[in-house]
């Protein structure tokens, strides 16, 4: 047997194909989001990703996207955690949490480092603040045990041309974790299609357990 997790970073209307994706097949995934940056009511066009417009979900939608998935801080406006001072990064994510936690009503100690950015003392602030985790963006051939949970690795990225290779190789260790930013298949069909076959060939293989993101450090 083997855990795979994933998870998805900014909280995008695009979430919500991986979120119909993941249900279909009862697979379990964790969003990473930034609520300083959503407006209330309103979809808002965050910037563009290649010829792709990036809308941000509304506040109001995301219980019901995310419902029955983990949700996690990604801080509140993605700053590049090193270079803002070191309260104002504690802000940003415990802010985030607190949000995320007042919204769902229930625990939400998981982290995903904007950029892939940090240094040991934010990892620091993490550890103070009760977080359990924080996701880079760094890939390792073997994801847990890891070391330093607040520096924490995944295998690949879900676009990665060698994930099945990866997920092959990783099956030995006994965890699989993959991420990515939805809005990366922008609204190319066959983007959908190949995501969707990640999702069904995992959920259709007997040794495969999903588990959420946070499972992996406890």
């Amino acid at each position: 047997m083997y855990q795979v997790a994933q998870c998805w970073d900014d909280g995008v209307v695009n979430d919500i194909i991986v979120a119909e994706i993941c249900r279909k097949y009862n697979a379990k995934a964790t969003f990473n989001i930034n609520p300083g940056l959503r407006d209330k009511t309103k979809r808002k066009c965050g910037w563009k990703f290649q010829d792709f417009d990036v809308y941000g979900l509304a506040l109001d939608e995301m219980p019901s996207v995310y419902e029955g998935f983990q949700v996690a801080s990604h801080t509140m406006t993605h700053p590049r955690p090193t270079q803002i001072p070191l309260e104002q990064f504690r802000m940003e994510a415990v802010d985030a949490r607190k949000y995320i936690e007042d919204v769902w009503q229930r625990e939400a100690r998981g982290f995903a480092w904007p950029c892939g950015d940090y240094n040991d003392d934010c990892i620091r602030v993490l550890r103070e603040e009760g977080f359990a985790y924080g996701r880079t963006t760094r890939n390792a051939e073997i994801v847990i045990p890891c070391e330093e949970p607040m520096a924490l690795p995944s295998h690949c990225h879900f676009l990665n041309p060698d994930f099945d290779r990866i997920r092959e190789k990783a099956k030995k260790t006994g965890t699989f974790y993959f991420w990515g930013h939805s809005y990366e298949m922008k609204d190319d069909p066959r983007l959908r299609e190949r995501y969707e076959a990640i999702i069904r060939d995992i959920s259709a293989d007997p040794e495969a357990v999903w588990v959420d993101v946070i499972d992996l450090v406890r």
